[in-house]
């Protein structure tokens, strides 16, 4: 769903593990890394694009996950105009997100990246919760900022 604006209508997922430390996903024969995210498609709730991605993304079902916090829709950020896919219709310019912070509760071995056709995932880490702002493309580090911001006061560390 891409709004007037041109911003595509997505969720973000930080998956937090019991240490505190946050889930960071290596892009598909890319040397580039993420937290899970996708669209939201016509018809479906954020909620429910969270748990449609989350399974597609890294294999994980509802009961594998504890919701822990969320933030309010709208962080946007734009992609640099050489990622703009010119031809398609209606044109997308970047990104509007709603945050999802989650705790795994299952067996690390519940993850998985084969749960689609397409995976967008080869390889995950788990790293201290503000490394990501760092690591990520240059062109998320500010939504990344904002999300982890947010959410920071419901990761459970110990």
């Amino acid at each position: 769903m891409i709004d007037a604006q041109g911003f595509r209508a997505n969720v973000g997922i930080i998956l937090s593990n019991q240490r505190g430390q946050v889930f960071w996903a290596k892009r598909i024969g890319q040397q580039s890394w993420q937290f899970p995210q996708g669209g939201i498609h016509a018809g479906e709730n954020a909620r429910q694009a969270l748990f449609r991605e989350l399974e597609e993304e890294v294999g994980l079902r509802p009961e594998h996950v504890r919701m822990i916090g969320s933030t309010p829709p709208g962080a946007r950020y734009r992609l640099p105009k050489r990622y703009v896919r010119r031809n398609r219709q209606p044109l997308c310019i970047g990104q509007k997100q709603k945050w999802f912070m989650l705790e795994l509760i299952a067996p690390e071995s519940c993850v998985r990246f084969d749960a689609c056709d397409k995976p967008e995932f080869d390889g995950y880490r788990w790293v201290d919760y503000w490394q990501p702002v760092n690591e990520v493309v240059f062109f998320k580090r500010q939504v990344y900022r904002l999300a982890l911001d947010e959410l920071a006061a419901c990761l459970k560390t110990q």
